[in-house]
């Protein structure tokens, strides 16, 4: 299977990041419609994950503070989970972000994906929090090569 990442700069390619959203949060996840597409979607940058010629995931970044960088709306269609879809889509972000000028990723993670972005070496920070219904943590990441000091119990 060949996989790609690209900036969803068309509108057919912004339309397909909506689209496997809407599939993922929506129709999946019982998201409700209201939350699911918000202001930011005009300005964010979008992503899209490619197997072959299908987009098969997306996510979109924006900036929330000097350096700091907030990956929204990561989602992976169900039959292409676990085939390092989410890593490569990740791992793209990161590197714009750096080429970017930013110093540090955040990110609300769904409690179940917690793992899985501990494992690309984010941190949780404070307490669990409700969105959409869905118990989220948030999450954060150096991006200058410096990893985290580590915690008691790590």
């Amino acid at each position: 299977m060949e996989l790609r990442v690209t900036i969803a700069e068309t509108a057919e390619e912004k339309n397909a990041a909506l689209a496997l959203r809407w599939d993922v949060f929506v129709q999946e996840q019982r998201v409700p419609e209201s939350l699911e597409q918000d202001e930011w979607d005009a300005t964010a940058t979008h992503f899209l994950a490619y197997a072959g010629d299908d987009a098969v995931g997306t996510a979109r970044l924006r900036p929330v503070g000097p350096k700091v960088a907030k990956v929204e709306r990561v989602a992976v269609l169900s039959p292409y989970r676990r085939r390092g879809i989410g890593r490569a889509l990740m791992e793209a972000i990161e590197r714009y972000a750096g080429d970017w000028g930013m110093s540090e990723m955040i990110l609300h993670a769904q409690d179940r994906a917690v793992p899985f972005y501990k494992k690309l070496g984010y941190r949780v920070l404070g307490d669990p929090f409700e969105d959409a219904g869905i118990p989220h943590l948030k999450m954060s990441k150096p991006l200058s090569g410096e990893s985290f000091p580590p915690l008691q119990g790590e």
